[in-house]
């Protein structure tokens, strides 16, 4: 082996095996986040340094239980494993169990062994072998298996070290197939497959022939063969499962030599937390009392920071216009882009918040245990347990949650999961919800809660209770006679790793902010060009002005005066002019009407159209923070606050039920495969956030 070659490591596992926690602690911060060529599911690849000049590029693939896919996720997986032309083709895979489900782990073990790759098996969460009351024979399974075996805690940074010195020898690596059960399943049909096939190992064709889509790594002649041994499906399906069978059979030999279980010796409190936590009650009541601490602590925690990037951001404003000579450019500069990206920065401690609890909850183990509590609910309205996963990770951002509903096999509980995912609250909605509640809803405490984290709260339970509703209405709208079954897997509760939270934190928020980022600064030099340019009104606005006001006013009042004549006769005021009649019935001015307009991009580009628009308005009184700004604001319609209790209600619930963004569309269509489905979405969430957000205008107004 050359020292300068770079060796393809991939990872494979079943779910909840702490696959994530070893890729981490092999690759660190030294990873990146991309799709797999023609479809959106996650491609997780990170640089592992194996010694002095010897790397390892490691491919964490979508976690599955078998190489038989019934997702596209799982489609990777065996795709990834068979082409040994691709350039993800690993020169040895880690398969990575846990010792409380090895059984079901050495399933897909054994399929990937049997594929005679150089295979190492990792046997997780080595530190829980003593509170499960686990012994294994670890010098007997490496005989039985045919393969390099490694206990290790990737959580503890437990056997790391060794498992990275069997990576650095992919040659040394067993890669010997487990067993040949073609003789015990149908010795004719595999004769025929060998002889007709004898460049590729007999595994890996009986793969090919019962479960790959794409053939086209293949010869033409191959293609064909593989079609002729396709046509009787009954005897592949039932030569399918006998195959899974047999394997079973032999595992289960295999750990009656060498692993055992003695309750008695265990020390785990699992099953009493489950009681309580499962609970048909109390259950219930813990998940509320979660999800109502998460909410508060996002606007109680985040106060300090919030202030301080605002704070900076203002010194820098300043900075750059002292710096600069006056011009367009310092204009756009300070009004434009520092002013736009700011209004979105400003609300990253809030998203570093709510992602914390969210990792904090997946990493304990808890989040399983609450889509387990809420399957019960779920099946009410017309959905599949599977169906909260995507709902609460909608949580985060829409577009993962929607492309996670493929875990669902049945196609009509998929396209509701997919149509009702966007009713939830994501994170790009924060930063508008932020905003505007802080405008609106007074900081009146309730012992330890205050009204603005229950107001938070209640719009992420709006959204939610949405997304059942709709469900429940699609359900009896769309037929079908498809039954499905709910199965989930509760892990062990674990005490959270801060590695591994820290990680998760710091790719989400990178990715919310340079996904929202490039969008918003591209829209934030838009609406400023628009707003600093307009007709001869706009042009000649110092001298309109001066010859309408009173001359007793200040130079300020009277900057102020012309500053707002020139935002109203700018590009932009004669847009949103254009549109304001269709959003006045809802309490909103052309701003608003902007804002909701250029949100269509991302929702989060609201707060930052607003701190453009606001910036331009300079009334004299320069980096005043923005919800001071809009505090100030008058409605030019009515004389009166733009931002009341009346308006402000209304817009937080417009952007509840809206639509999220273009992206979120552009998902559903490519899930879907069809434009049908996301413009019967986009017209029915945009009526309803209509429809509702003039009711509460009227009502509070």
């Amino acid at each position: 082996m050359r020292s300068n070659k770079i060796l393809n490591v991939a990872l494979v596992g079943n779910p909840n095996t702490g696959k994530s926690s070893l890729f981490n602690q092999l690759t660190g911060l030294n990873q990146k986040v991309s799709n797999y060529p023609g479809v959106t599911v996650d491609k997780k690849q990170g640089i592992c340094k194996l010694g002095d000049s010897v790397k390892a590029n490691i491919l964490d693939l979508p976690g599955t239980y078998s190489i038989n896919p019934n997702t596209i996720d799982e489609s990777i997986v065996l795709e990834t494993l068979i082409n040994k032309d691709s350039k993800d083709y690993p020169d040895v895979v880690i398969v990575v169990a846990d010792v409380v489900n090895l059984k079901r782990n050495l399933l897909l073990f054994s399929q990937i062994k049997d594929l005679e790759i150089p295979t190492i098996l990792a046997i997780n969460m080595e530190d829980q072998l003593e509170r499960k009351g686990i012994s294994i024979d670890i010098e007997l399974l490496k005989k039985e298996l045919n393969s390099d075996i490694f206990l290790i805690s990737a959580r503890k940074n437990k056997g790391i070290d060794a498992l990275k010195k069997a990576i650095l020898n992919p040659k040394n690596t067993n890669k010997t197939a487990l067993a040949d059960f073609s003789n015990r399943m149908d010795a004719t049909f595999f004769k025929e497959v060998k002889t007709t096939f004898k460049n590729h190992s007999l595994y890996k064709v009986w793969l090919m022939i019962t479960q790959l889509n794409d053939l086209s790594s293949l010869t033409e002649k191959e293609q064909k063969d593989i079609e002729k041994f396709r046509e009787d499906n009954t005897k592949l399906s039932k030569l399918q499962h006998k195959e899974t069978v047999l394997r079973y059979q032999q595992i289960n030999n295999i750990l009656k030599k060498t692993y055992s279980v003695d309750q008695s010796k265990a020390t785990t409190l699992r099953a009493k937390i489950d009681r309580v936590v499962t609970h048909k009650i109390f259950g219930y009541v813990i998940f509320a009392s979660l999800l109502l601490l998460m909410f508060q602590s996002v606007f109680a925690w985040s106060e300090a920071p919030m202030n301080w990037i605002d704070s900076i951001f203002a010194k820098l404003a300043d900075f750059t216009r002292n710096q600069l000579p006056e011009g367009k450019l310092t204009d756009l500069l300070v009004d434009g882009i520092i002013a736009g990206i700011s209004g979105v920065i400003i609300f990253i401690p809030q998203i570093v918040i709510l992602f914390l609890f969210v990792a904090v909850l997946e990493e304990t183990g808890y989040m399983s245990r609450a889509v387990f509590l809420m399957d019960k609910i779920m099946r009410r309205f017309g959905m599949s347990g599977k169906s909260i996963i995507p709902l609460v990770s909608g949580v985060a951002c829409a577009i993962p949650a929607i492309m996670s509903a493929r875990n669902i096999g049945n196609k009509k509980e998929r396209l509701i999961t997919i149509l009702v995912t966007p009713f939830t609250t994501c994170s790009a909605r924060l930063p508008v919800y932020a905003i505007l509640i802080a405008l609106v809803i007074p900081k009146k405490g309730y012992g330890m809660f205050n009204l603005q984290g229950l107001t938070l709260l209640g719009l992420y339970t709006l959204g939610f209770v949405a997304a059942l509703t709709s469900g429940y209405i699609l359900h009896k709208t769309l037929k079908t006679k498809a039954k499905s079954y709910f199965v989930i897997e509760l892990p062990d509760y674990k005490i959270p790793s801060v590695k591994n939270i820290a990680m998760t934190v710091l790719e989400k928020t990178k990715a919310f902010v340079i996904g929202a980022g490039k969008i918003i600064l591209a829209i934030s030099i838009v609406i400023w060009f628009l707003q600093t340019n307009g007709g001869n009104k706009f042009k000649n606005a110092k001298e309109i002005v001066k010859n309408e006001v009173n001359t007793s006013l200040s130079e300020t009042e009277i900057n102020a005066k012309i500053a707002s004549y020139q935002s109203e006769h700018s590009y932009l005021g004669t847009l949103g002019k254009i549109i304001e009649p269709v959003v006045a019935p809802l309490g909103y001015d052309w701003k608003m009407g902007i804002g909701l307009l250029t949100s269509f991009a991302a929702r989060e580009v609201f707060v930052g159209t607003m701190a453009t628009i606001y910036s331009v308005e300079d009334d004299g009184e320069e980096n005043i923070p923005l919800q001071e700004r809009m505090s100030k604001e008058i409605n030019r319609n009515t004389g009166e606050k733009a931002y009341t209790l009346a308006t402000g209600s209304s817009l937080l619930i417009f952007y509840a039920f809206a639509m999220q963004c273009m992206g979120t569309l552009a998902i559903v269509k490519r899930e879907t495969n069809s434009w049908k489905w996301p413009i019967y979405q986009l017209v029915g969430m945009s009526v309803l956030a209509y429809v509702a957000a003039f009711i509460t205008f009227i009502i509070l107004k």
